[in-house]
């Protein structure tokens, strides 16, 4: 936390550390308990930032540590980060239809959709995976879809060799 240098909201934390499996939720979850009562971290309007003492003591066992599970945490948070920004630009909802899932996906720029489409899905562990995937990578199924209908090769050339 100390090196990405802007308070970090509990979900992003779990998001960052569990998904690279750094830690278990439990330890996780007990750790940052553990770090605020200690006053080493400081939780303010749902956020947590490091303190003084914090900074201190992760300078102190910055070493304890190796390198590879360093980078891979704070790769992990700044991931974590960039998903959060891309939400709020690329929407994807799954609602219930008959027999089946809806997802709806859009991209919004400036308070207008530019970009919009749905998909049925037969059932919600699939819809919930294109809601996910869709809010990772809109940009580039963004691209592919322009691509596609304007019959711009170059651009699903590009979007291939990636």
């Amino acid at each position: 936390m100390k090196n990405v240098g802007i308070p970090l909201r509990r979900e992003e934390i779990e998001t960052a550390l569990l998904s690279e499996e750094l830690v278990n939720y439990f330890e996780l979850s007990d750790a940052l308990d553990k770090l605020c009562a200690l006053g080493h971290l400081k939780l303010e309007n749902g956020a947590y930032s490091v303190s003084p003492s914090g900074a201190e003591l992760a300078e102190m066992l910055q070493n304890e540590l190796p390198r590879s599970v360093r980078e891979s945490a704070v790769n992990a948070v700044l991931m974590a980060q960039q998903y959060k920004r891309k939400q709020a630009q690329h929407k994807a909802f799954v609602t219930s239809a008959k027999d089946g899932w809806r997802v709806t996906c859009t991209i919004e720029d400036l308070g207008e959709t530019v970009f919009s489409f749905e998909l049925y899905l037969p059932d919600e562990l699939t819809a919930n995976a294109v809601k996910e995937k869709f809010i990772a990578e809109g940009d580039s199924i963004f691209r592919c879809m322009l691509g596609l209908l304007t019959g711009n090769k170059q651009m699903l050339s590009d979007f291939l060799s990636e």
